[in-house]
């Protein structure tokens, strides 16, 4: 069948290229796709935005597709699941009501209270004044959320009183914007995500991203600079406890609402020093850097468990995985995560990489000689296979040690966590 994946960055690289390695699958469209998809074997990329779901729908029609992943957050929150199922088309991903877990962090932090589940003590605001008053009481650290979707990058965890004050008044500057903040949680994140089917869900394995843009965890958040699997600090104990807190009561509460959740569902939590998670925030779509280290340790059928999933069969369903260790680094342009440079040629691609190795494409653009252009913040993951994450990380960095172009940066720390 012809399958086609909505999306054109890292993750949708990494979907598209998992997806083509499918005996079942003939040909696999990315709309709009980047220079990655371009070059995959099994791969074509089509020139249509992932939010224009119109024109999406007359691809899937004209081009006979059976199967549609969407990648990103933005086409789901519009509804291109519920277009896609309206119109008799098979799509993988939450329908409209459920991606408010990712659309809406107020939505989301409400739907925590009403059923139980553990996160951080929070308030809505949409009054500026309001929200500085609730912070004087609170103090600092303290988290300043924008409400809606951000790209990742729409969180602020301020140190003292004036940055959390003046992230208000910066995410309060619209009309109709809201913020939420909550107390500031210690301990170590870790994402962990599942293939729900709105019943049963399969757990991928563990792992964690690095979301600040300095070594140490330092500078400002940004949509993620690298990724590793597994995450020690998810014992068997603590995932269990994920299970059991987190992700069942997520999945019945959503069902008690009346939105049966089928697709991705990401729980960034942090686990304390006594091993108990709290949720920071829900993706409804696998995360990106994470996909790339995950979908390498994935044996199996990617298309087999995401249609197990829509045809709501997943209890039948056991993925493969690699029993090594995973790690992505990602590799940004110049100036990210503000103002990113753009236009750059990217040096050191076409040769071979090293065995258990994988580059895929995030802003990448195809430019007029048929090489890789610089076409956004996040440009590159290099990713690898190893032993152990020491072993996966020092390959990573020699696929990074490849590569250049004007102004690349990334972090030299990628796993420190897992290596500590």
């Amino acid at each position: 069948m012809k399958v086609l994946v909505i999306g054109g960055g890292g993750r949708e690289h990494a979907l598209a290229w998992k997806l083509a390695q499918s005996p079942r699958v003939d040909e696999v469209l990315v709309a709009p796709g980047n220079a990655g998809t371009a070059r995959e074997s099994g791969c074509r990329n089509i020139a249509v935005s992932a939010e224009d779901i119109d024109a999406l729908l007359a691809l899937a029609r004209e081009e006979g597709v059976g199967f549609t992943v969407v990648g990103p957050e933005a086409p789901l929150a519009a509804g291109v699941v519920d277009a896609f199922a309206e119109a008799g088309l098979r799509c993988f991903g939450p329908r409209r009501a459920a991606a408010q877990l990712e659309a809406s962090k107020a939505f989301t932090k409400a739907f925590l209270a009403r059923h139980g589940i553990p996160t951080a003590d929070y308030a809505t605001f949409t009054e500026a004044d309001a929200a500085c008053a609730w912070i004087d009481e609170r103090g600092a650290p303290i988290v300043v959320k924008a409400d809606g979707l951000a790209a990742g990058k729409g969180v602020v965890v301020a140190p003292d009183v004036a940055t959390a004050k003046q992230a208000v008044h910066d995410m309060l500057g619209l009309d109709g914007a809201r913020v939420v903040i909550e107390e500031c949680l210690l301990g170590e994140e870790a994402s962990f995500i599942v293939v729900a089917d709105g019943t049963d869900y399969v757990a991928f394995p563990s792992s964690q991203d690095h979301k600040r843009i300095g070594d140490g965890d330092t500078g400002p958040n940004t949509g993620g600079m690298g990724a590793y699997s597994p995450a020690p600090v998810v014992t068997e104990t603590v995932e269990q406890r994920i299970r059991d807190t987190v992700i069942a009561p997520t999945l019945a509460g959503l069902a008690a609402d009346g939105i049966a959740f089928t697709g991705f569902l990401y729980a960034g939590v942090m686990i304390d020093a006594d091993g108990n998670p709290r949720v920071l925030e829900f993706n409804v779509r696998m995360g990106d850097p994470e996909t790339q280290p995950l979908l390498m340790r994935l044996r199996s059928d990617l298309l087999d468990l995401l249609e197990a999933a829509v045809d709501h069969r997943l209890d039948a369903v056991t993925p493969d995985w690699d029993e090594r260790a995973a790690l992505g680094v990602v590799l940004a342009a110049e100036g990210y995560p503000a103002s990113a440079r753009k236009g750059d040629a990217i040096g050191g691609l076409d040769g071979d990489t090293p065995p258990a190795t994988k580059v895929f494409h995030a802003g990448t653009r195809v430019g007029d000689d048929g090489s890789a252009i610089t076409d956004g913040g996040r440009v590159l993951c290099a990713c690898a296979l190893g032993a152990d994450i020491a072993e996966a990380k020092a390959r990573a960095y020699d696929v990074v040690n490849i590569i250049d172009w004007p102004g690349m940066q990334y972090r030299r720390d990628i796993g420190w966590r897992a290596l500590r």
